[in-house]
């Protein structure tokens, strides 16, 4: 039978261990688990060392094995935690989780943590007790692969180990840097159009604006460029609203069919002499989950995109077909110069062109397939590109079917 010291030991080393895992289920912070941890078995050995004075008899293998199962406990700990930690001491590497290991290589247990983590700013922190900065981050880049970078944090134990903690910050620099390149862009976009606008206002103010002939082109120039930053700021503000909604999906139930002939019509009345070229080939497809606005914006842009560039007298041709995994597929084909594999991968990047100077003169404002591509996104679905450069371009988008059924069997049209 245990004695009453060995009783309370065990429990003791219980409750530190449920009292650290709870911490982890209810989200607490690495640091603050560990320290639990810590502190709970440091009492542990004060009891014993407390129950020996007092001359309660200890069998002898006792004293070995508790520091034994104190670090087992601790190497479970941090095992669970799914963000890179080590626990260090004296420069060496104690403990160190999967994540760790993954990320520095299996073979950092046992050695000099300044060989584990290979980075100027994290050397002094590491071996450097931290003091009055220590809870202050190290950012560090090149761990892992180059574009990754990381927030190490270091904190320092009461018994004398260290724990080193190591986030993904990587997400959030992206982030940042979109944020950064998409208000540069906007404001160069917006920038090109104002500085021209007040440019050829300045002209028809210096006597240039009494001949007839050239004040009717300068306001026409100026006119089509007003145009443009109007285009912009409605595509803006059509992008920031989108992505408001992005993580609420859609529940309406959309005649994709419907809504194809109709916006085909649409475009054709406004084609200039290309109404001809626009076909659709509907299928027997039931009705999709969706939002009808944000769902006849895509088609106006991609059969727009294939109006634009495909060749005059090629056939543009929507085909809407059922793709056998409660899927509806819609495609849109032109038979244009196409475009190179190196772009594809860019094509819904905000502001990305192929020809800036084309793009622009065809009232392009750089963000129609990025709009796409938020859209299909919020629908759940999939946007894919192909392209074969002297052929054509195909941009499909696949949809998740609603609760409608249409009627209607396989049909090729042709817009009058």
């Amino acid at each position: 039978m245990l004695h009453n010291w060995g009783i309370r030991a065990t429990l003791a080393l219980s409750l530190a261990a449920i009292t650290a895992i709870a911490g982890l289920m209810i989200g607490a912070s690495i640091e603050a688990v560990v320290v639990a941890l810590v502190g709970g078995v440091a009492a542990v050995l004060m009891a014993i060392g407390n129950g020996d004075a007092e001359g309660e008899p200890m069998p002898s293998a006792q004293p070995a094995s508790t520091p034994v199962a104190s670090a087992t406990l601790l190497g479970e700990i941090i095992a669970a935690i799914a963000e890179p930690v080590l626990v260090i001491a004296d420069r060496r590497v104690l403990h160190a989780n999967a994540a760790a290991r993954a990320l520095l290589g299996e073979h950092i247990p046992g050695g000099d943590v300044r060989l584990a983590i290979r980075h100027p700013a994290a050397a002094e922190r590491l071996v450097t007790p931290g003091g009055a900065d220590g809870a202050q981050p190290i950012h560090l880049v090149g761990l892992g692969t180059r574009d990754q970078r990381w927030e190490m944090r270091v904190h320092d134990l009461s018994t004398g180990e260290r724990i080193v903690h190591l986030l993904d910050r990587s997400g959030a620099y992206a982030a940042d840097r979109i944020r950064v390149d998409f208000v540069a862009n906007a404001s160069h976009e917006l920038r090109t159009p104002l500085a021209s606008i007040l440019g050829f206002i300045e002209t028809l103010r210096d006597e240039a604006g009494e001949d007839p002939q050239i004040r009717d082109r300068f306001l026409k120039v100026m006119y089509d460029e007003a145009n443009r930053m109007r285009r912009l700021v409605d595509d803006l503000m059509s992008l920031s609203r989108i992505e408001a909604e992005k993580f609420r999906e859609p529940h309406e139930s959309v005649d994709l069919a419907a809504l194809v002939e109709e916006v085909r019509g649409e475009i054709a009345a406004a084609s200039n002499g290309r109404g001809a070229d626009l076909c659709t080939v509907v299928g027997d497809v039931p009705a999709v989950r969706g939002d009808r606005a944000q769902l006849s914006q895509v088609l106006h842009n991609i059969v727009g995109n294939a109006m634009k560039y495909g060749r005059p007298g090629t056939p543009v041709t929507i085909a809407l077909q059922g793709d056998g995994r409660a899927m509806v597929r819609l495609s849109v084909t032109d038979e244009g110069e196409g475009i190179a594999p190196e772009h594809l991968p860019r094509l819904t990047e905000r502001f990305y062109r192929i020809d800036s100077g084309r793009s622009r003169a065809m009232g392009g404002t750089g963000l129609g397939l990025s709009i796409v591509k938020h859209i299909v996104e919020r629908h759940r679905g999939r946007l894919d590109i192909a392209s074969v450069q002297g052929a054509g371009t195909t941009v499909s988008v696949l949809l998740p079917t609603g609760t409608m059924s249409s009627n209607r069997n396989t049909a090729a049209t042709k817009a009058p």
